[in-house]
């Protein structure tokens, strides 16, 4: 299968990052999470001669899905999400959907917990983690429609998955921008919980 880049773009006050992904060989690219700085988004797909196919979001909160009207006005591209929080999306990313980039595609793992409709995007080597998993941190669970339960479950489905992945976290609020999940494994304390009580009062204290 073609290879899929992601591109990391700064997107706003609230240190969000947004994405491209594109497909190296057709040059076809989604969106993921426009955030707070969707003109920006807009000129590095220019830059790279990027065409649009798609707009994706990770979950549903102001910060992250700011930006889908001016994305959404500029190009006339499907818009996925969870409809758990965004109901009103063209197209639904459900456990185990396959999103087409081009030649390629991207994997949905459903990653309930800081929202019920959170999802982390598979790119290949990359994970687009949205607010689940931070680099050495992950996302809130006291929050409306937060669930600590569930994040911890999610976030013990992606200790299983390849530990040379890179992690592309919704958030700029690490030691560095981008991290592997060996990486994580080895300095995240919300993932080296030793168990789901632990990880719940490290979370919620």
């Amino acid at each position: 299968m073609v290879a899929l880049e992601v591109l990391q773009i700064e997107a706003g006050q609230m240190d969000n990052f947004a994405y491209l992904v594109f497909c190296t060989e057709t040059r076809k690219a989604v969106v993921v999470d426009p955030s707070l700085a969707p003109q920006a988004v807009l000129e590095v797909a220019r830059e790279r001669q990027l065409e649009l196919v798609g707009l994706l979001n990770t979950h549903g909160h102001h910060d992250h899905i700011a930006g889908n009207g001016e994305i959404l006005a500029a190009v006339r591209v499907p818009h996925w999400a969870h409809p758990l929080d965004l109901p009103d999306a063209d197209r639904q990313l459900l456990e185990g959907t396959e999103v087409a980039v081009g030649a390629s595609s991207i994997h949905v793992m459903h990653t309930p917990g800081h929202t019920p409709g959170s999802v982390v995007l598979q790119t290949g080597e990359g994970l687009i983690t949205g607010d689940t998993l931070f680099v050495g941190r992950c996302g809130r669970a006291d929050l409306p429609g937060s669930d600590v339960d569930q994040l911890y479950d999610s976030l013990q489905r992606l200790k299983r998955l390849e530990k040379s992945l890179k992690v592309y976290p919704g958030h700029d609020y690490g030691v560095r921008p981008v991290s592997t999940l060996g990486e994580e494994l080895q300095e995240n304390d919300f993932l080296n919980a030793v168990d789901r009580a632990s990880f719940i009062r490290l979370r919620m204290g």
